[in-house]
C-alpha cells in the first residue's frame, strides 16, 4: 500500500470516527398552531418573546388538526413537533392512546387558575372558540336571530353555507327544528334524533353550499353568494375590524369549544415545552391574545382583564355564552365516525 493512500484512508477514519463522537444536533424547538393571523398574533405575544427569554430559538409551523396527523407524528419515536394546538377531540383520543406528555400543573400556577373545561391531565386550554351564524348586514334588511332563521328560505332568500361534516351541522339542525340547546345532545343521542338531525338537513339541502376551510364562509359572505353562514367567531369578528366589512354574529345557538396545548410524548424539546406552555397560559400573557384574535380566554385572571370593548366580542362574554351551547367532546369521540359516514352517505345521495 503506498503512503497518499494510506494517507487517505487514515484521513476518512478519522473523519467517520471524529463524526460518530459528535452529537446530533438538537433539532430547534418547535411550536405548532393554526395560522393565519391567529398564528401572527400568538407569534408576537407568546413566540418571540419566550425566544428571547430563553435565549434559544423558537420555529412555529402551522396544520389544519386531525387526529391521524398527531399518530403519525408519534409513531416516527422522535417527531419534529414539540407542542401543538389541538381541538378537544384530539385532546382526548390522544391522551387515551398515551401520544402525548402528561402536564405539570404546579409550573402552571395550578388548575384552579383554569376554566374547567381547560384542564386535562394531557393538555392546558389555550383559546375559547366558537362556530355561530354570520352574516353581512349591509345585505340584510333584517337580522337573523336563530337557527330557525338560517333555515327559512322564505323569510331570508338566497344559499347558506355551512362546514362540511356532520360535527356542529347535526346540532344546528337539531336546533333549527325547535330542540332546545341544553337539550340537543340528550336527542342527538337517540335514532329518533338523528332521523330527525338529517330530515331537517333535507329540508335546507338544495340551498347549501358547503365550505371546508375556516376562511370560505367569509368569502361566500363578501360576494354575496350566501345570505348567511355558520363560520367561526373570531374570524367575522377580525374581517369587520380589519376590513370595514359589516359581518355580525348570531351568538344563540352557537357552540363553543377549548384548543389546548399539548406536549407530543417523547418529544425532544419536551420540557421547553413545558416552560412555553406556562409562560403562554400566564395571565399577563394571554391577556394580549384578545387584541390579535376574538377568543375567549381560559385563564380565569387573564379573562378578567379584557378591556370591554374587546370583551364584548369573546364568546365567553356572559351576554355571548347565555345562550350557547360546549361541545360535547364525549358524544364524538364516541359517535364522530359513524356519524360522518351515515352524513357522508347523506351527502352523496
Amino acid at each position: 500500500m503506498s503512503f497518499a493512500k494510506a494517507g487517505f484512508l487514515l484521513t476518512v477514519t478519522s473523519a467517520l470516527s471524529l463524526s460518530f463522537a459528535l452529537p446530533a444536533l438538537a433539532r430547534d424547538f418547535t411550536v405548532v398552531s393554526w395560522g393565519g393571523s391567529f398564528q401572527d398574533g400568538q407569534r408576537e405575544i407568546y413566540f418571540k418573546p419566550f425566544s428571547k427569554e430563553n435565549g434559544k430559538p423558537l420555529l412555529d409551523e402551522s396544520w389544519d388538526g386531525g387526529y391521524g396527523v398527531i399518530q403519525a407524528k408519534v409513531k416516527t419515536s422522535s417527531p419534529n413537533w414539540d407542542v401543538v394546538q389541538v381541538e378537544a377531540e384530539e385532546l382526548a383520543l390522544g391522551c387515551a392512546d398515551g401520544l402525548y406528555e402528561k402536564i405539570d400543573w404546579d409550573k402552571m400556577g395550578g388548575q384552579d387558575k383554569f376554566l374547567d373545561s381547560a384542564v386535562n391531565d394531557c393538555g392546558v386550554g389555550a383559546i375559547v372558540w366558537s362556530t355561530a351564524i354570520g352574516y353581512d348586514a349591509d345585505n340584510l334588511k333584517e337580522a337573523p336571530k336563530s337557527w330557525a332563521d338560517f333555515w327559512d328560505v322564505k323569510k331570508f332568500p338566497g344559499k347558506r353555507s355551512l362546514r362540511k361534516g356532520a360535527k356542529y351541522t347535526l346540532e344546528f339542525a337539531l336546533m333549527a327544528d325547535g330542540v332546545s340547546s341544553d337539550k340537543v345532545y340528550e336527542e342527538l343521542s337517540t335514532p329518533e334524533g338523528l332521523d330527525r338531525a338529517f330530515n331537517k338537513l333535507n329540508e335546507l339541502k338544495p340551498y347549501i353550499v358547503w365550505w371546508e376551510a375556516g376562511a370560505q364562509p367569509l368569502q361566500l359572505l363578501a360576494s354575496g353568494e350566501v345570505v348567511m353562514a355558520s363560520a367561526y367567531s373570531n374570524r367575522l369578528v377580525a374581517v369587520r375590524n380589519d376590513e370595514k366589512r359589516n359581518f355580525q354574529v348570531v351568538w344563540p345557538g352557537s357552540i363553543y369549544a377549548v384548543d389546548s396545548w399539548v406536549i407530543l410524548k417523547d418529544a425532544e424539546n419536551k420540557d421547553m415545552g413545558m416552560d412555553f406552555i406556562a409562560y403562554a397560559s400566564r395571565a399577563d400573557n394571554q391577556v394580549k391574545l384578545p387584541k390579535y384574535a376574538a377568543n375567549g380566554l381560559p385563564n380565569r385572571e387573564a379573562a378578567s382583564m379584557v378591556p370591554a370593548e374587546l370583551a364584548k366580542d369573546l364568546p365567553t362574554h356572559p351576554d355571548n355564552i347565555q345562550d350557547a351551547i360546549s361541545l360535547d367532546v364525549d358524544f364524538w369521540v364516541d359517535n364522530g365516525e359513524a356519524l360522518t359516514q351515515r352524513f357522508n352517505a347523506w351527502l352523496a345521495q
